[in-house]
Parts: C-alpha cells; structure tokens; sequence
C-alpha cells in the first residue's frame, strides 16, 4: 500500500501539457536550465523556443548552435564584433557556406533582426534561404555606403519577398528618397505590408510629404504606420493638411499611427520654446480622426503649436471607439476645463495611456479634468507643461488611484523631484513605473505627511463649480454622495484614503510596494545623494532603474565631493538591472583648460561607488567630445566597472581598448560583454576595439575559456 501513494512527479505529465508549461516560460536562464534537467525536458525546451538572440561571431562556423530548429524569431544583429557585415564585403568563398549553415541551423525562421553594412547581405542571407520570411528588422548606424544607386538597399528585398508583412526600418540609416519609388514598383508585395516603421532617428529632415503620400498609396493596407517627418512651414516638403488627408485616404485600416517631428530626436525634453504654429487646422484633424475608425493608438508629437485643439480631439471618442493610446506633442488647448462640462481630450472614456508633451495653457483644472474624464488611464506621462503644480497633480492622482500604474513627469517648471513625490504618495502603493527629473530645491521638506487642500481655495480655477459637477458626471458615474466627495477632496481627506491605506496616524506610509521601474533625469552637477531623503528610502521590490545624466561639463567646476551618488542606490535589495546614459553628457576628450576635468575625470565621478551595487546587467553609455565622433571608455571607467562583481551582462554603447577590455576578465561570473556603437554615425575608419575584428575575438576566447560556476 504504501508504494502506491508515490508523490506524482512533474516528469510523469503528459508531453502535451509540459509543452505548454514550456512555452509559457519566457526567461532565459530559466529555459536553459530546464533543458539541463533531463533529455526528455531537453527536447521540450528546444521544441518550444521559437525566439532566440544569437551573440559570439558568426565567421566561427562551428560555434553557430544547431538544436534550436523551431526557432521563428532570430535575431543576428548582434554578432560580434558589433557594427561589421554579417558577410565579408566583397563577397567571398566562405559566405554562401555561412549562409547556408544558418539556414540549416534555423529552417522555420520567418521574423529576422539583421545589420546591414552592404545589400549583398540581403541578397546572400535572405534570397537564397528565407523567401517566406514575414517580419523584417534591419539595422545600420554606419553611414550609407558610398556609390550605391537610390533605393539598392530595398530593391531586391521586395522583388523576391513577396510575403513580407512588417519591415522595421526605426534603426536602419538610409536616405528617404530611397523607399518610396522601390515600394512604388513593387505594389504587388507591398500589398501584403501591415506593418512599417520609419521612425529613424538619424534622420535629420525625415520623409518629405509627397514621399508620405506615395508610401501610404503604394501600401493600402497597412495597419501600422510610424514615421519621422518635418512639421515646420519654413521647409519644402513640410507635412500640414494634404499629407494626413493622405494618410486617410490611402490607408483606412491603420490601427497606429505614429507621426514625430524630427526636432524630437535631437531635443526630446523639449527645453526649446516653438512659437510658429504648424499647418494643421480644426478640419484636417477630424477628417483625419473620421477616415481611421480602427484606428487604437495615435501619436502626433509636432513640435510645432497646434492651436485650438479642443474641438478637434473631441471627435476622437466618437469617431475612434477603439482607441487606447494618444500622445500629443505641442497642442494647445487640449482640455478647456470651462465650468463642470468635460471638453478635448477628457471626452476619450476608453484610453489606457495618455502622453502630453509642450501643452502650455495645461493647467491643474485640465489635469483634474482629464482625471475625471479619462477614468481607466494605466498610464499617464506629462512633459513641458509649465501650469501645472503639485496640487492638480495630486488630485488627478487620487481620481485615478484604481487604475493608474505607469507615469511620468518630465520638464515641469512647478513640479521639482520632492513635489512630484509627494503628488503621487495616494498612489505610491500601486505605481510599478515611475519617472521624473531630480530636479532639487535648496528649500525641499521632505516630509511625507498628507497634504490636504480644498479645490475651493483654487478660486482662480473655478474648483467650486467643478465639485458641484461630482452628481453625476459625464463618465457616467454616480458620485451623489456629497459627504464622501468632501472626505476626498476637503478637510475629511484623512480619513477617506488613510483608512483605505490602514494606516489612521495621518501619514501616508512610506513605501512603494509595487515599484519596479524607476527612471531618472538630472543635469550634470547635480548629485543623486537626496533620492532616498525626498521619499524613494523604501522600494522593496525595484528591479531596474534608468538614470539620464545630460548637460555640458565644460564651464562646470569640479564638484565638491568624489562622488555622483551610485552608492546610495544600495539600499533597494531587488536591483539588479541599471541603465546609466552620459551619452548626452559632453567635455574635454583630451584636453581640458587649467582648473577643468576631462571626460575621464568625469566618468571616475559618474561611476564611483558602482561596485557597491549587487547589479546582475549594465547598459552604460559613455559621455563624449562634440568634436570627437566618438564614444569611448576611459581607463577610470574601466576600473570601476571591473569592481561590479556581481555582473553577469555588461553593454557598453560605444568603444573602449583592447587592454581595458582585459579588466572585464576580473569579474568572476560575466558571460556576455558587448561594445555598440548605436549612434549615428558610426565610425568607420575607429581604432579602438570594436573596430578590430581582432581584439573582439581573443577577448571573446579569453572570456570564454574561463569556468563559471552556473
């Protein structure tokens, strides 16, 4: 009897239902170590991978992996060294035979990633192998190979792939004159696109408006369209009325659509102030709203002032009832917020993410408006809006305390780091994204005790009407009962929300229980120091954090401590992931004035204390010299990055030396380093590193040859 009652192992379930256990596991280390377990789970893991990110160099033909056979989604853009063709150029004996070993190794490949120096790697790789490949990625930020004729990097594409339904060219350099007559002539494949991207970011003026036109004609049933475009009147080929008829006309079906200025790139907070209005008037937008009702995200980030919008975004709720996502960059006058009626933005019931960027007559009665309004917002971003405080913030926080878990504030004059902090502490129990700009007063109090207010005293905002309003609103709710109203906006507040918190002390608590995205803006100079002190002391579960470092340091004197504050980020116990950008961070490469840092200098204060951080993954982009079209890791920054122990992935988005490479050996359980130059454009004729195939590959065998426990 007793052998009978065995405990059933998960080895004995049928193989049908371990398949789908397998493919719902999505974490890669996870899946590599199941496959260790036995042969049987072996062969479910490979069964079920259908994604797969090859790294190491591709020219080693004998370490390209074989078992991963029902892989779908491959992506080879990342082959080592990072930036050289796939295939020697000109093509060689030895690249059909590489091509045709990834073929082999990947048979059922129908979504690729790829980095294209040349066409003839899109001839050779694709062409001869995957003719049914469906999704396409292509990558290049070297500059356009010189004597190419226009369109040679898309012609044999569409001749020969003619089930090709989304190409994503977001991180592809190429000229814009270069797509529209290939994708002309070849109406026949572009039928089947549903998906395009031309979001490039090296683009300086973007696709011209006749080039849109022809784009949107030569593929009608597109169902995503993103694309970077010139909404200023003072250049030829501006996008104003007739290019987003266009769009309407040509393409019914989109359900995105995706349209930002150029200018975006270069200057994404939006410091600069644009006074010009762009051509886009009332009319242009509704028929464009009318003609797209599938349509489920918009983005128009214009950087151009895009007047009387009211009216206009109004007709978004009855004509797009399918629409979840809007971002808005320079349009004015998005929600009136005159007397107790919702108006503009607030109308659209259904959206799960709201982004403003640059509205200027935004103010605290608009975001309170657009609280009430927008009831099921997941996500809500503001940047630029310089009329919004800390209060109408706060309040829009506590209307939308049921639903809103992803936000951002960015490049508000009223709203510094302590004010945004304490505006989301209803909600600091639900957040798992966050942003802002560390941005700090000398004057900061940095108590966390409820802040109550009473939109009565707003009276230059008409606060009485508005909670006159709260019977019975346009949402449809019923909020009749006047004394609860009271308990959330008047002096009852305490006991409303503290009592639904547990906590009757009259303090919010202190912790963010659910954050586990934080990303960060600060001016060089400023130190992160304050973090934990203005009210982030207590993040249980922080698993990433991004931390933006821009301005220019030279003029800046030497800071008066040694460090930019990393250490202090030793106090959430879940970190494990840090992205640190300095890539918008400029000074001296070489040469620095009597009493100025160099560049070296800068990074030592940037990184020291990094090796007191137990971080698993590093992403590190490296400041640079305006007159260097460069990148690069100085030897300060190498030692430090040698003291992160506990490293086991370090990118780093630019270039370094082979000898400050070898420093990397000295972290014990590091598998994967990488050197990208992802900045346009790449430089082609770069000594350092990345640029030599053969200081890339004695690093990868000096770091493959080494035993990692795991």
């Amino acid at each position: 009897m007793v052998g009978n009652n065995l405990a059933t192992s998960v080895t004995q379930l049928p193989e049908e239902i371990l398949s789908k256990v397998f493919a719902g596991i999505t974490h890669t280390r996870t899946r590599n170590s199941l496959s260790l377990v036995c042969q049987s789970f072996y062969r479910l893991e490979r069964k079920t991978r259908t994604s797969l990110t090859l790294r190491g160099n591709a020219r080693d033909l004998y370490r390209i992996p074989t078992s991963f056979t029902h892989v779908t989604n491959l992506d080879v853009s990342l082959l080592s060294p990072w930036g050289h063709a796939l295939f020697c150029s000109p093509i060689t004996a030895d690249s059909p035979l590489l091509a045709q070993r990834l073929r082999n190794a990947f048979p059922r490949v129908t979504s690729l990633t790829l980095y294209v120096r040349h066409p003839q790697t899109l001839q050779l790789l694709l062409f001869n192998h995957w003719p049914d490949l469906r999704q396409l990625r292509l990558v290049r930020w070297h500059q356009r190979p010189q004597g190419l004729q226009p369109g040679s990097d898309f012609a044999a594409l569409f001749s020969r792939c003619r089930s090709l339904t989304s190409l994503d060219l977001s991180s592809f350099y190429h000229w814009p004159e270069d797509l529209p007559p290939v994708l002309s002539a070849n109406t026949a494949a572009t039928a089947s696109l549903r998906r395009l991207n031309l979001l490039t970011t090296s683009f300086t003026e973007g696709f011209k408006s006749n080039q849109i036109e022809s784009i949107t004609s030569s593929c009608p049933n597109l169902e995503h369209f993103l694309v970077a475009c010139n909404f200023d009147p003072r250049y030829i080929g501006f996008v104003g009325d007739e290019t987003l008829f266009a769009i309407a006309s040509n393409c019914p079906k989109l359900k995105l659509l995706h349209m930002a200025d150029t200018s975006s790139f270069t200057n994404p907070r939006g410091d600069e102030e644009a006074g010009e209005d762009a051509r886009l008037n009332r009319g242009t937008l509704e028929a464009l709203f009318s003609g797209l009702p599938l349509l489920e995200e918009l983005v128009l980030d214009v950087c151009k002032n895009v007047t009387e919008s009211s009216v206009s975004l109004e007709m978004l709720s009855s004509k797009c009832p399918n629409l979840k996502v809007v971002k808005l960059g320079q349009f004015q006058g998005i929600c009136l917020a005159i007397g107790s009626r919702l108006d503009g933005i607030a109308l659209c019931h259904g959206l799960r993410s709201l982004s403003v960027n640059n509205c200027g007559d935004l103010d605290d009665m608009g975001l309170i408006e657009i609280g009430r309004g927008c009831s099921r917002l997941v996500k809500f971003e503001i940047q630029g809006c310089k009329l919004v405080t800390e209060k109408g913030l706060r309040t829009m926080a506590c209307l939308l305390r049921r639903t809103l878990i992803d936000v951002k504030v960015a490049s508000c004059v009223n709203l510094d780091a302590a004010a945004t902090l304490r505006a989301f502490e209803p909600i600091q129990d639900r957040i798992e994204r966050l942003h802002f700009d560390c941005v700090w007063k000398e004057n900061d109090n940095f108590g966390h005790g409820f802040c109550n207010f009473d939109l009565n005293a707003l009276d230059g905002l008409n606060g009485s009407e508005l909670m006159d309003s709260f019977g019975r609103d346009e949402c449809g709710e019923d909020t009749s009962n006047r004394k609860r109203q009271k308990c959330v906006y008047g002096s009852e507040a305490d006991d409303s929300f503290l009592q639904s918190n547990g906590n009757s002390n009259g303090y919010y608590g202190n912790s963010w229980d659910k954050l586990q995205y934080l990303s960060l803006w600060i001016k060089v100079g400023d130190l992160l120091t304050q973090l934990p002190s203005a009210g982030l002391e207590d993040c249980p579960n922080l698993e990433e954090i991004c931390i933006k470092v821009e301005g220019d340091c030279r003029g800046q004197p030497k800071p008066a401590v040694s460090e930019f504050g990393l250490s202090i980020l030793a106090c959430y116990p879940q970190l494990s992931k840090m992205q640190l950008d300095c890539g918008d961070t400029k000074g001296f490469v070489y040469t620095a004035p009597s009493g100025q840092m160099d560049l070296s200098l800068w990074e030592r204060f940037f990184l020291n204390g990094i090796g007191s951080l137990s971080l698993n993954e590093l992403h590190y982009w490296p400041p640079q010299d305006e007159d260097v079209n460069q990148r690069c890791l100085s030897l300060p920054a190498a030692g430090l990055l040698q003291e992160c122990y506990t490293l086991r992935k370090l990118f780093i988005h630019g270039t370094t030396h082979e000898h400050f490479m070898n420093f990397f050996l000295k972290i014990p359980n590091l598998r994967d380093v990488q050197l990208r130059e992802d900045y346009y454009p790449a430089p082609e004729n770069d000594m350092s590193t990345e640029m030599r195939v053969g200081s890339c590959s004695r690093f990868e065998d000096a770091l493959n040859r080494r035993q990692i426990c795991d």
